[in-house]
């Protein structure tokens, strides 16, 4: 470098520089830490309960969505109907409300008088008094095989779906205490009425030529979504949330940068702070399985384990989805803040970056390319051009009604391919902004 400085540093000399400054920033945050272990522990304390805060706003957040949404609580239900263990379930529970309306006795006292006229000997008669057990029988199975006919179909799906959008009033008040008394929850149950599915059998019945089926009346059937004896104590819990709602994920991210401003090093609070999230996401993850197999133990006698599973599944799959994207988030802030730093392999990583951005530039120029003004505007502005990329990825992120992890890998990845174009288009050869002035 000359003695005015207007000389560029070589790209080897600005990643020397640039390790040397990060170097001396972290040297000089631990010496002036030690004099101040309070300052320490409250950054700790702030990133915890960050982490703590997080965990809590992906529920809150999921709840909401649950509660108020009902096309998401629909999206959330509707492949049910296509769940093997959902429709064997709802097969046993219509084949049971359609037996419970056809009277086997009355159809075996018809038998034997339509016998008795007919000129049937007496014990021919009296046979057929004992047949109760094999007509049931028989009945039960014509009539599953009807219902799975019913089932597997699309218009299963249709009916699924609308039950489940009426029924959505009962899950709010199941999780929040609220109804608008439409729907009323009972016995601690959810439940959906397949009551147009029994219609259907009993029009397929009657055309297969089961005339008894067509004196079946159209009855309200029940299947039951979500049943458990601790909804008092859930709902308590999901209210809260609800009424912090919003604020939640805001006041979370509000705790976690005053956590790293408290902090000396504030580059390995970053870090913190991302792991920190990202366990509280491994955490409500094994939470919910373990809640799962809780859940399934605790369902009532006679209830399909399978399906309740289904549908179990089904609900918190949203929840998880927000919690792996939050978790995955939180890494790459982790790795973004580590890759900033003084160590070995970070300043590797830089330097192998830039040097091959730098040879495709000096190709790119070689066969004619030139930045132009372009390239002296990102080398003046080059430090605020990565401030407003940061931005607007934190923005997508922030707006997005329900980021999955797809949506964070992909924020992610074109953040680092603007971060990628700016060193492209980054002109060394720009004139230096004048020093000032010393005494």
């Amino acid at each position: 470098m000359s003695d005015t400085g207007g000389e560029e540093l070589s790209a080897r000399e600005r990643g020397e520089l640039d390790q040397l400054r990060h170097r001396v920033s972290a040297l000089e945050g631990t010496r002036s830490g030690r004099h101040h272990p309070f300052r320490s522990v409250g950054a700790f304390l702030l990133i915890l309960l960050a982490a703590i805060l997080s965990l809590l706003s992906v529920v809150a957040v999921w709840a909401n969505s649950i509660v108020q949404d009902t096309d998401r609580y629909v999206a959330t239900v509707g492949p049910l109907a296509e769940d093997p263990d959902v429709q064997r379930a709802v097969t046993n529970r219509v084949t049971d409300a359609v037996l419970e309306r056809v009277d086997v006795d009355a159809l075996v006292a018809q038998l034997t008088d339509a016998a008795s006229q007919q000129g049937v000997p007496p014990k021919a008669a009296d046979l057929l008094k004992n047949l109760d057990g094999p007509i049931e029988s028989g009945l039960r199975q014509l009539v599953s095989s009807t219902v799975e006919r019913v089932v597997g179909s699309s218009a299963f799906e249709k009916v699924w779906v609308e039950a489940n959008r009426r029924a959505h009033a009962a899950v709010d008040e199941a999780l929040t205490g609220e109804s608008d008394g439409a729907v009323v929850l009972k016995d601690n149950q959810v439940v959906v009425d397949v009551g147009p599915i029994v219609q259907r059998v009993k029009e397929q019945l009657v055309d297969a030529g089961f005339s008894p089926a067509a004196k079946i009346p159209d009855v309200k059937t029940d299947f039951v979504v979500f049943a458990s004896k601790d909804i008092g104590e859930i709902k308590t819990y999901v209210r809260v949330l609800e009424i912090l709602g919003g604020w939640l994920p805001v006041i979370a991210l509000l705790v976690a940068i005053a956590g790293v401003y408290v902090a000396f090093n504030r580059r390995h609070a970053v870090i913190g702070a991302g792991l920190a999230v990202f366990l509280a996401m491994l955490f409500l993850g094994i939470s919910l399985t373990v809640f799962r197999d809780i859940y399934l133990d605790r369902l009532p006698p006679g209830t399909s384990q399978a399906a309740a599973g289904s549908v179990y599944d089904a609900v918190v799959k949203f929840l998880r989805a927000g919690a792996r994207a939050l978790g995955a988030t939180a890494l790459f802030v982790a790795a973004a803040a580590f890759l900033a730093g003084p160590s070995r392999p970070a300043v590797l990583t830089r330097t192998g970056c830039r040097r091959s951005i730098g040879a495709l530039r000096d190709v790119a120029t070689s066969a004619g390319f030139r930045t132009g003004p372009v390239g002296r505007f990102v080398h003046r502005f080059k430090h605020w051009i990565g401030i407003a990329i940061l931005l607007i990825a934190a923005v997508v992120l922030f707006t997005w009604t329900y980021p999955t992890t797809a949506v964070v890998v992909w924020t992610a990845v074109i953040t680092l391919a603007g971060f990628a174009i700016r060193e492209f288009l980054d002109d060394p050869s720009a004139p230096p902004s004048r020093p000032p002035t010393r005494a």
